[in-house]
C-alpha cells in the first residue's frame, strides 16, 4: 500500500532558513506566525495528510464519485476527512481574520495544499 511522508523537514528549512519569514513580521499576514507556531502547523498539516487523506487516496481512485438522481455520491472516507478538515479550520488558514480567517501568510497554506496534493 503507498504510504506518504509530509516533508515537514524541508518545509521547516524554507520557511525559516530560504524565505526567512521572520523578516515580514511587520506585516499583517507574518504578526502572528512565529516560529513556534509554523512548525506546528506545518507539523500538524503532515498529521491530517498523511494519517487522513492518504489513506483514502485508494477508494478516491477505485470508487470515485458517483452521480445519480441529482446526487452526488463521494467515495468512501471521503465526506468524514473534508469533516475532519473543516472543523480542525484548515480551510480558513489564510483567510482574513475580519472573515473568520486565520490569517497566516499564504506561503503556509500554499505548504498546506502541496501536501493534500501529494498525499491524495
Amino acid at each position: 500500500m503507498p504510504t506518504y511522508d509530509a516533508p515537514v523537514k524541508d518545509y521547516k528549512f524554507l520557511m525559516h532558513d530560504v524565505f526567512d519569514l521572520q523578516q515580514y513580521n511587520a506585516l499583517e499576514p507574518f504578526k502572528e506566525a512565529t516560529p513556534d507556531l509554523i512548525d506546528a502547523i506545518l507539523e500538524e498539516a503532515a498529521k491530517i495528510t498523511e494519517n487522513v487523506f492518504q489513506p483514502i487516496n485508494l477508494s478516491g481512485g477505485e470508487e470515485g464519485c458517483l452521480l445519480q438522481n441529482g446526487v452526488v455520491t463521494t467515495p468512501k472516507g471521503f465526506k468524514e476527512a473534508y469533516d475532519q478538515f473543516r472543523e480542525a479550520g484548515w480551510q480558513s488558514l489564510t483567510g482574513d481574520p475580519e472573515y473568520g480567517g486565520q490569517g497566516m501568510p499564504m506561503s503556509l497554506g500554499i505548504a498546506l495544499n502541496e501536501m493534500m496534493v501529494s498525499s491524495n
